[in-house]
């Protein structure tokens, strides 16, 4: 299931991707929200530009190379990271020298076109120092290959990247908003009315349903598709075979929002979610 956010998002990574090399290369931050699908837009872009193998140098092409942000931002284990997301084996008793070395010269053997780095949030456990250092680590990558640097996480990236004045100038950034009870949002749901394996034909589409569906999930996509699909697991086992405003009761919902909106005295929640 697609969305006018995410299209437009995967629009933008292409253009990235087809951009002419130059000395300064545009990078993109996609951030919001988490559970807005930031992960799912990146790997639904890895999928459409796969490796292709070269018979005549005898190695994969990867135009996208997707690596996660190491759990502390140390340089050699961004290198490390780069170096697992194409294939390479550990390297065992290198200097850091070397690793960014083989790092840079495996990254031009597959023609990488792009560096998409996923949970940059994990540059902010370090010192101020470590995320100095962090940080010019993946410029210099971006400067040196001359290709497009895109990072992927909650607003604290945003955050992170804006201490540096060099990166921010040249990150644009895309913002996934939570979902509005507007017509997309019906869109939405009407996507699931006709996916939905149930006898029955579901009520998505009422504005009652909606308003219960968005005041429960807060508009985070994946908390709406999360409900939805236990909803749908809880009409068949009940034999009801189709889902509705009813379906959305306390005695499903409750254990479900639990974490994300906290109940209070007397089995009433509190209107206004935890943050998540």
């Amino acid at each position: 299931m697609g969305f006018d956010q995410a299209g437009k998002a995967l629009a933008r990574l292409d253009s990235l991707l087809t951009y002419p090399p130059r000395d300064r290369m545009p990078c993109l931050l996609i951030y919001g929200d988490t559970g807005m699908g930031k992960t799912k837009i990146v790997r639904k872009f890895e999928r459409a530009h796969p490796p292709k193998f070269c018979q005549v140098k005898g190695v994969d092409h990867r135009p996208v190379v997707v690596a996660q942000v190491p759990s502390e931002p140390i340089e050699r284990d961004l290198y490390r990271e780069v170096l697992a997301a194409m294939g390479a084996p550990a390297m065992a008793g290198g200097t850091l020298a070397r690793e960014k070395d083989v790092c840079r010269s495996l990254l031009r053997t597959v023609e990488a076109k792009m560096i998409i780095l996923d949970e940059v949030n994990g540059m902010l456990a370090g010192t101020f120092r470590q995320q100095r250092i962090f940080l010019n680590a993946i410029r210099f990558l971006a400067n040196d290959l001359r290709i497009p640097l895109v990072c992927a996480e909650t607003y604290l990236a945003r955050q992170a990247l804006l201490t540096d004045a060099q990166l921010a100038e040249r990150f644009e950034a895309f913002h996934l908003t939570s979902w509005q009870n507007d017509a997309a949002f019906a869109g939405l749901l009407k996507s699931f009315e006709r996916i939905l394996p149930l006898r029955q034909a579901s009520d998505l589409m009422s504005a009652e349903t909606r308003t219960r569906i968005h005041n429960l999930t807060s508009g985070v996509t994946a908390r709406i598709f999360r409900l939805i699909e236990t909803a749908a697991e809880d009409a068949i086992r009940t034999g009801k075979e189709r889902i509705d405003v009813e379906s959305f009761g306390d005695g499903l919902v409750l254990p479900l929002v639990s974490m994300t909106q906290v109940p209070r005295r007397r089995g009433k929640r509190s209107p206004h979610p935890a943050v998540a």
